[in-house]
């Protein structure tokens, strides 16, 4: 969510953190501030809205120094103000924080009582007075963050800086991502390695619980009871150019178009082209002895988790429980020896599923992880990962992550369907084939690209869309009206076809649009039954099929979107493209931020 940048170093450090935190825009915020020390002082500079507001601030009054913190808020306790914006700083200390601490008020209050002074309605500046108390007393910045870690509780990652210390910095973090980058006579904090890229490839990703001391010298890392610790150095792997749009006009486009190649690139890890098989990372269990499998995931995972729902019990035979991760624990669920939870997120970080997966491993489950940062929390907990290959997604709302996490869970359907003994070797060849031929049929549908965006202005002045499919194209409607959500800030709802008639329908009359997403097979006639019925009552169609069956209903639609013939299997991933293309392209017909829209943050990392 927040994002974070430190920096030791050896030349002037002010624009390189802002450098840091245009690599972190993705990650959604309101507001932005920066910190240096030079001179016994803390020089902090902080402003509303977009970064370039902060640039301005930093033009008219300079923050010089050679070492500095700077952060992106997404305002969670307290409006997205400038005062409110991070570094929070008291005389003696200014810190950024990404997370919640969530005994911030008893701990305000008795602050208060002891005199201190708040600026904010942060739970942040709490941290800060916590810290500067005892270095005001006299301890150590090493002993000071010490005595006031175990007093938190919550998630955070802090990058802590003091006045009267020009060549050192504190990080820590408890549920919330931090790394270490060293470069040459400096040394790095951020919240992600992209945020890193162009200053080092030489990582150190924190594990939970750990603070560190970064000097110019390098980092010296202390685990959860204070004793000190080597962590791996690793090659980041991050890229400055992974997160620049080329010709794109946004990322959002950029990553739609991506797709054929991510993909693949997915696919190509877990298919054996020679032997026509599906391959898995080296496990220590056996798959076949798994009685049950229950999905946890939020938002855009959640749904590419409903259709590995239909895979896993249509191919597998194995019987599945899916929940929103953020309700999963308070429901109290049961859970049978012997069964797999599987947790989708495109971070690993996300708050309410690493919690989830917590939960399900004191419960004595096997855990597996579908993730697009094969270092994150999820991934290092996990007995199972299987990594995506999507590549940086910048662009808050998910495209090409969902199609890399369809593919996974695909193979993983096929897997377990083998060895369950539910298919033989020839359907296990005939899947693989079906899972190759997916990147052509994805470049296919991306051709209508511009189709799309013509009609996307018949879309555009909605109040209300809704979104219809049977099977696993039920999870791609709701997918398809939280994309138009998120981005075009139009209402939308997405339906099971056949639930129409049990309510939504009252919805209908000629100033709602109805995307339908109905490829020709078997569930197509049922599903053109109840087009018709929006039909009958004034709905506009809009109806995305393939070539026969637009020939078939297509006729007094509001549109059509034609799509390749494909397997069932393979459609999911196919008609993710036309839903995700139609709210990017009515996004821009609306003038609204398609890469950043209100609100929103790419990695929810608090719950």
């Amino acid at each position: 969510m927040c994002g974070i940048i430190g920096i030791v170093g050896k030349e002037q450090v002010a624009d390189r953190l802002v450098d840091g935190l245009r690599r972190m825009e993705y990650r959604g915020y309101d507001s932005a501030g920066v910190c240096t020390v030079e001179g016994g002082q803390l020089i902090r500079r902080r402003a509303e809205g977009k970064l370039n507001n902060l640039v301005i601030e930093l033009a008219r009054n300079p923050a010089p120094g050679l070492i500095g913190i700077a952060h992106t808020r997404w305002a969670t306790h307290g409006a997205p103000t400038t005062s409110n914006a991070h570094p929070h700083a008291t005389g003696e200390v200014a810190l950024v924080h990404n997370g919640i601490i969530e005994n911030f008020k008893p701990l305000r209050e008795a602050l208060i009582a002891r005199g201190r002074k708040f600026e904010s309605e942060t739970d942040t500046e709490v941290v800060a007075h916590l810290v500067s108390e005892q270095v005001e007393a006299g301890l150590s910045p090493q002993d000071a963050v010490k005595a006031v870690l175990p007093t938190l509780r919550g998630a955070f990652a802090l990058a802590i800086a003091f006045r009267t210390h020009d060549d050192m910095l504190i990080g820590a973090r408890l549920g919330s991502p931090l790394v270490v980058g060293y470069g040459e006579g400096e040394t790095y904090l951020g919240s992600d390695a992209l945020a890193l890229a162009p200053l080092t490839q030489k990582i150190t990703y924190l594990e939970e619980g750990d603070w560190v001391v970064i000097t110019r010298d390098g980092a010296q890392i202390f685990d959860a009871a204070n004793n000190p610790v080597t962590r791996a150095i690793v090659a980041s792997g991050a890229t400055a150019a992974a997160i620049e749009k080329g010709n794109y006009r946004h990322f959002m486009q950029k990553e739609i178009f991506e797709q054929p190649v991510v993909v693949a690139q997915t696919l190509r890890s877990y298919l054996r082209r020679v032997d026509q098989s599906v391959a898995l990372p080296q496990i220590d269990f056996d798959l076949s002895t798994i009685n049950r499998v229950t999905i946890v995931a939020c938002g855009t995972s959640y749904y590419a988790g409903m259709v590995a729902k239909y895979w896993f019990e249509q191919f597998a035979r194995l019987p599945v429980d899916i929940d929103v991760a953020s309700e999963f624990r308070y429901r109290d669920p049961v859970l049978e020896p012997g069964g797999l939870a599987l947790f989708i997120s495109q971070s690993g970080e996300t708050a309410d599923t690493l919690a989830a997966l917590r939960h399900c491993k004191a419960a004595g489950q096997t855990i597996a992880v579908v993730v697009n940062v094969p270092t994150s929390s999820m991934a290092r907990e996990a007995d199972l990962l299987l990594p995506t290959h999507a590549g940086p997604e910048i662009g808050v709302a998910s495209t090409k992550a969902f199609t890399c996490q369809l593919a996974v869970l695909a193979a993983l359907a096929a897997h377990l369907a083998v060895k369950r003994g539910q298919v033989s070797r020839e359907e296990e060849a005939a899947i693989v084939n079906h899972l190759v031929e997916t990147p052509a049929a994805l470049n296919a549908a991306l051709s209508h690209d511009e189709e799309i965006a013509a009609m996307a202005h018949l879309i555009a002045p909605a109040r209300d869309v809704l979104y219809l499919g049977r099977g696993p194209d039920y999870p791609l409607a709701l997918e398809g009206a939280l994309k138009l959500k998120e981005i075009s800030y139009i209402h939308a709802e997405g339906y099971a076809s056949g639930e129409m008639k049990h309510g939504p329908i009252a919805l209908i009359d000629e100033a709602v649009p109805v995307i339908v997403l109905a490829p020709s097979g078997p569930l197509f006639e049922k599903t053109v039954s109840n087009m018709q019925e929006v039909r009958a009552r004034g709905g506009k169609v809009v109806l995305i099929s393939d070539a026969e069956g637009i020939a078939e209903a297509g006729e007094g639609c509001l549109a059509t979107i034609e799509m390749p013939k494909v397997h069932p299997l393979i459609a999911p991933l196919v008609y993710a493209v036309p839903v995700q293309l139609l709210a990017y392209h009515v996004a821009v017909a609306k003038g609204t931020d398609v890469d950043q829209p209100r609100n929103l943050a790419k990695s929810v990392t608090v719950e």
